[in-house]
């Protein structure tokens, strides 16, 4: 069973979450707010979505593109190109 079945429901609040931070966007566009402002609240949008896009990967690397009998340094590796990616989205 893949791993975004088996954490569906906690996925599916994270993604409710940016979609209330990009609705949050919207509001302060039409309500015609400070741009520093929708730029902030913007970047937190572009924020959740990247941890989310960084946990999807580490999980997707750990799950299925290592083997069940991966060696701990293999899994160690697989977690450091998931930091690398990580970071990459900052």
């Amino acid at each position: 069973m893949g791993h975004t079945i088996l954490h569906k429901k906690p996925l599916l609040n994270r993604i409710r979450r940016i979609r209330g931070q990009l609705e949050a966007v919207e509001r302060a566009l039409v309500e015609e707010r400070g741009c520093a402002e929708v730029m902030l609240t913007l970047a937190a949008s572009r924020g959740a979505i990247h941890a989310l896009m960084a946990e999807l990967l580490e999980e997707h690397l750990l799950t299925h593109v290592l083997a069940a009998a991966a060696s701990a340094k293999q899994r160690q590796a697989a977690g450091a190109v998931a930091q690398v990616f990580k970071m990459s989205l900052r």
